[in-house]
């Protein structure tokens, strides 16, 4: 699949309906964004490089470095990125951790050493684990992959900032909950927390976020 390709999820009309049925809040969001939907990514590379770039920053300052990173590179494949100069990719507003692990991410796909084709087998807790081992790739990126890569429908990245934010503004009126709060909240959510946490998302920003 190309990176440009946008494919609803199978399961998320299904997803919808469960979610609208069984949580009115998650109802009310739902419905104020009827015609937008989580968009894959089918390109490895290209979704962990993205997550590496939004690390750390917010939505808006990281499409602005990413936009400037596609420039650089015109196309985000390995090889692409290991002929740039690493003064370019600084330039594009990438730190110089960011710069050397996308550089290393790069290297890892272009020598093989990362097994692309055994994720789609494992469960999600194989692929965090397996994906944790490449330099600069911690659970969050982790999990974003599995959101929007391997299109894993069940997925509660309780590490970002966004569904904390949403968790908080959406059931709590805003007020600090601790984190076995949300982790509750999350239970009832299940089995398509990975489509809870976009709505999630979209209640906080309307556009939505690629990987």
């Amino acid at each position: 699949m190309k990176p440009d390709v946008k494919v609803k999820p199978h399961y998320w009309d299904r997803a919808k309906r469960a979610l609208a049925r069984n949580d009115p809040v998650m109802a009310a969001i739902i419905r104020r964004h009827p015609r937008v939907h989580l968009e894959p990514r089918g390109e490895p590379f290209h979704t962990l490089a993205r997550a590496i770039v939004g690390q750390q920053i917010s939505v808006a300052a990281a499409q602005s470095v990413w936009n400037r990173f596609l420039t650089e590179v015109s196309v985000v494949l390995p090889e692409q990125v290991l002929k740039a100069k690493t003064k370019d990719l600084r330039a594009c507003g990438l730190s110089e951790r960011k710069v050397e692990y996308i550089s290393d991410l790069a290297q890892r796909f272009a020598d093989g050493a990362v097994h692309v084709h055994r994720w789609p087998g494992m469960d999600d807790e194989e692929v965090i684990a397996d994906l944790i081992q490449v330099r600069g790739i911690g659970r969050w990126t982790a999990e974003m992959f599995l959101m929007f890569n391997l299109l894993r429908p069940d997925v509660f990245p309780l590490g970002d900032l966004g569904l904390q934010k949403g968790l908080r503004v959406a059931y709590h009126g805003g007020r600090r909950i601790s984190l076995k709060t949300m982790q509750s909240r999350g239970e009832t959510l299940r089995p398509w927390r990975s489509v809870a946490t976009w709505y999630l998302w979209r209640s906080l920003d309307p556009v939505p976020v690629e990987y």
